[in-house]
């Protein structure tokens, strides 16, 4: 079995002689000083890394992270850094230490002579097919820095638009939790104390002061039972999403139909299928290679279908412009601009328009959602609080009338 790899801290000198330092992912300190006197290094000092005492947890690696590594990659390399080098640079300037030990090891698969595609490749849970595949096509067309940019252009837009995504359904989530916290709070610990109260008065309280006083003691008698169910719940949906596929695709389905929300999905999803078939077609991949790999990054199991009968159809000769038409699903802009682009010969330009169309469309529909959702998330607190306050205060008040 193979030793685990450690990240060990060096210093000495380059081969123009000048003193250097940095961080070398080897097996042991003897590994370590080995790789690095290939590459030019006269090592005076190889220690292993030292861990904090005392961590906060390690931030995990985001797509993000993902996208800024790619584009400083890519810059790097357009100024003339080598490879290796620029890998150094990017891993200095990384404040992620889970991103840092995957850029040095990257690293040292390049420098140990496996190809930039090959050393992200053994990293698919970061490095999807469709980053790898267009690396390659770089490497091997000798554009690896144009292709680099272009990967990091289309990772960052990608990230924009599942940024918004999130902006629209994060703010009513969480005034929504919020609101049922506060809810719970009153019914637990505000509304018992108008009950004693209220077991002074000697007459009948109001049909809503009693319905509210009811619900009270429901929660109360049940709430360790209620929040066990929220999390089983939430845990059960997250398990049957990741582990069966007709759900997930049931889920996917569903999402393209929910009022407004269903548009803003349906626009994301048409911008990532141009904004990738884009990239890969503009980067040389063959178009039902291509099409395979935007069916991939779809983000949607109803798309991504559809996108795989179009790739079927271009297989056995139909323009691409009829078989996305077939499918019944795409918008008319798309159609259009496909067959425009299939017959000037700018294909990969047309589509990318028409995914800066969507996106656009994308941002200015979150930003109607979050004004229009305001207001109405307003009301519905306003109404549940409020709603508590007056069945508390009601038999109070009736009671002053009688006096």
């Amino acid at each position: 079995m193979a030793a685990e790899n450690t990240v060990f801290v060096w210093r000495g000198n380059d081969r123009n002689g000048r003193k250097s330092k940095g961080e070398v992912l080897a097996s042991s300190a003897a590994v370590a000083r080995v790789q690095l006197r290939k590459q030019g290094i006269a090592a005076k000092s190889v220690k292993k890394k030292s861990k904090p005492l005392i961590t906060l947890g390690a931030k995990k690696i985001k797509p993000a992270d993902i996208a800024i590594f790619t584009r400083q990659l890519a810059t790097m390399l357009k100024a003339g850094v080598p490879l290796v080098q620029a890998f150094d640079i990017v891993a200095e300037g990384s404040d992620n230490e889970k991103m840092r030990e995957l850029i040095m090891t990257v690293r040292t698969d390049v420098s140990s002579g496996t190809g930039l595609a090959g050393a992200l490749g053994r990293h698919p849970q970061y490095f999807d097919e469709l980053f790898c595949s267009l690396v390659a096509s770089g490497e091997n067309s000798g554009t690896l820095e144009v292709m680099l940019d272009r990967v990091a252009t289309y990772k960052e837009k990608t990230e924009a638009l599942k940024a918004k995504i999130k902006k629209a359904l994060t703010y009513p989530i969480a005034v929504i939790v919020v609101a049922i916290v506060v809810t719970a709070i009153l019914l637990v610990k505000v509304v018992p104390q108008f009950a004693e109260t209220f077991q002074g008065f000697g007459s009948d309280l109001p049909g809503f002061t009693l319905f509210v006083l009811r619900i009270s003691d429901w929660v109360q008698d049940w709430w360790f039972i209620l929040l066990l169910l929220f999390f089983a719940a939430g845990y059960i949906f997250s398990q049957a999403k990741q582990r069966s596929k007709r759900f997930a695709d049931w889920i996917d389905s569903v999402a393209l139909k929910v009022p407004i929300i269903g548009s803003v999905v349906h626009d994301a999803v048409i911008a990532r299928f141009s904004r990738t078939l884009s990239t890969t077609f503009a980067a040389g991949v063959p178009l039902v290679e291509a099409l395979e790999s935007t069916a991939g990054a779809a983000g949607n199991a109803v798309y991504a279908r559809a996108i795989r009968r179009i790739r079927d159809d271009v297989t056995t000769g139909t323009a691409l412009a009829i078989s996305i038409r077939t499918t019944g699903l795409f918008p008319t802009m798309l159609l259009q601009m496909t067959a425009i682009g299939e017959e000037s010969g700018s294909l990969d330009d047309m589509l990318g328009k028409v995914a800066d169309h969507y996106e656009a469309a994308v941002d200015n529909a979150v930003d109607s959602l979050s004004a229009l959702m305001e207001p109405m998330i307003m009301s519905v607190l306003g109404v549940l609080v409020g709603g508590l306050m007056i069945a508390m205060y009601l038999p109070i008040f009736m009671l002053g009338s009688v006096i």
